[in-house]
């Protein structure tokens, strides 16, 4: 039973790291003997695995048709946005009820040691890195379970998307001004004043900010899955 599960739970996270990076093409059926024979895996590990993804949003399931890779739009991005908005907002709501004095104070020191790092990396996946765990450990001080791996599933799902726009904003945007906050840092002033709205006024633009670019970043995303690279 014990090799089963460890079966089952290879062949899932192999999966999930191909769902996520579009190693399927969006809407694509997927073709459970090649990727079978691909993983080394049997049909039932195979089977439980897909049906995993299926609930957790990476892939579909259509009668009769088998297993498909997500959609890839605007509207599909807005969505994930819009929900990501929705979790962090109620998170950050709870942690300035919840958080204790000292887990804030390491969560400012994180970002002290941190910021000029992000501000200046030429690795996009690094600047990536870096924001998430900002996010995660912001979300980890409301103490719901539930919130935290809300977040970690729309993160893996827009990960794609937001690496791209990473490095679309870092071909086109000037650093910021000397002395200017950022993001990051008004919200967690926000949240160091238990000031709940305003902490939450800082999450919703910082995301929602980032929304208004999905539309383009749907567009380079198509010209990278399908147009080929030299």
């Amino acid at each position: 039973m014990a090799k089963q599960e460890s079966n089952v739970s290879r062949v899932y996270e192999a999966l999930r790291q191909m769902a996520a990076n579009f190693a399927f093409m969006p809407d694509q059926r997927i073709n459970e003997s090649e990727l079978s024979k691909q993983l080394g895996a049997s049909r039932t590990p195979l089977r439980e695995a897909l049906n995993q993804l299926v609930a957790e949003g990476f892939l579909t399931f259509q009668n009769n048709r088998g297993f498909f890779c997500r959609s890839l739009t605007p509207k599909y991005i807005q969505d994930l946005y819009e929900v990501r908005v929705a979790v962090e907002c109620e998170a950050l709501r709870l942690s300035c009820d919840r958080a204790e004095d000292s887990e804030i104070a390491a969560l400012s020191l994180y970002l002290e040691q941190t910021e000029a790092d992000y501000e200046t990396a030429e690795d996009p996946a690094k600047q990536l890195e870096m924001d998430e765990t900002f996010h995660m450990r912001l979300v980890r001080l409301s103490g719901n379970d539930e919130l935290e791996r809300s977040l970690r599933s729309l993160n893996d799902r827009i990960r794609y998307i937001r690496l791209i726009d990473l490095k679309r904003m870092r071909d086109k945007t000037k650093a910021r001004v000397p002395g200017e906050l950022s993001a990051h840092s008004r919200i967690l002033m926000g949240l160091a004043g238990r000031d709940a709205k305003g902490a939450e006024a800082a999450m919703r633009g910082h995301i929602e900010k980032r929304k208004e670019a999905a539309t383009e970043a749907v567009q380079i995303a198509f010209s990278q899955l399908y147009v080929p690279q030299d």
